[in-house]
């Protein structure tokens, strides 16, 4: 029923834009069609990603360095496809971080970037979100920042000390995960069709894959995920259409985007919960 969840309340923080379409978008797009308000911060502008469409490579950082401008126009289409009105830069207008890269890159060494940046300061800007949002709920990466990017390990840690810090009271926190079982069995159906995922032949020599134990949430988003899709699509500098993400829904179906999971890791399980004792519903205990 739609509006059955106004003045509901979720924060979603993440690193560059993307990351949320791929880890989030199905839950966006099915709590803001419910009437939730959700908002996503996301911390830098992605400068520093690899361009994967040729009319767009002069932008790069290594050559005109415009990448980071086109991919917030990327951001806009992505949040439009999945109806999400609020999302915001960390620190604008004020202040700009950019991508840090990988750990040993030049990049990771810049004094600019958000991996450098003034700890208190960037925190602080994110405790003033959450004071003027007042999320009941808060979803952003794992302690390892699902991968080990530095912009995903420093977006946790900002989002974790926000919470801390904030005057308000995040009833319930939430890091995304993606349980293994469900990697595993797109690569062995694709390993079936002749194909590979990342060139792997488990999920287990996947950094992002986690033990299906961690999982204390599932959302069925598969109502949402043709918006998820087409969120992907409005990405595609840097998620190619016929690249592993699209080969994955290819062989094991677009439900593998419309299942998005997590570890619960401040508040208690509440609600309906699935035969595997996980959470179906982000809101579930929360009273407003």
């Amino acid at each position: 029923m739609l509006d059955s969840y106004k003045g509901y309340r979720m924060l979603l923080v993440h690193a560059h834009p993307d990351d949320e379409t791929i880890n989030n978008g199905a839950t966006m797009a099915l709590y803001a069609a419910l009437g939730a308000q959700v908002t996503l911060v996301t911390c830098t502008r992605g400068e520093e990603g690899e361009v994967l469409v040729e009319e767009h490579s002069h932008k790069a950082a290594v050559h005109d360095d415009l990448l980071g401008e086109h991919r917030v126009l990327e951001l806009d289409a992505a949040m439009k496809a999945l109806q999400v009105k609020d999302h915001r830069f960390l620190g604008e207008p004020h202040t700009k971080y950019r991508d840090s890269g990988m750990m040993g890159t030049e990049p990771n060494e810049r004094a600019d970037n958000f991996w450098k940046a003034d700890f208190d300061l960037v925190t602080a800007q994110l405790v003033s979100v959450i004071d003027e949002v007042k999320p009941h709920i808060l979803i952003t990466y794992d302690e390892f920042g699902g991968y080990g990017h530095p912009d995903h390990i420093q977006a946790h840690r900002v989002a974790m000390a926000a919470a801390e810090r904030s005057a308000w009271n995040i009833e319930k926190i939430y890091w995304n995960v993606m349980p293994r079982s469900v990697i595993q069995s797109g690569i062995d159906a694709m390993k079936a069709a002749g194909s590979d995922f990342m060139g792997v032949d488990s999920a287990e020599d996947l950094p992002f894959c986690k033990d299906d134990s961690l999982v204390s949430a599932h959302i069925d988003g598969n109502g949402y995920v043709n918006q998820k899709m087409d969120a992907m699509r409005a990405h595609a500098t840097q998620i190619a259409v016929d690249g592993p993400f699209f080969a994955l829904s290819n062989n094991l179906g677009l439900q593998v985007w419309g299942n998005e999971y997590y570890t619960l890791v401040k508040g208690e399980k509440a609600g309906t919960l699935d035969t595997q004792n996980r959470e179906t519903d982000l809101f579930a205990g929360i009273k407003i």
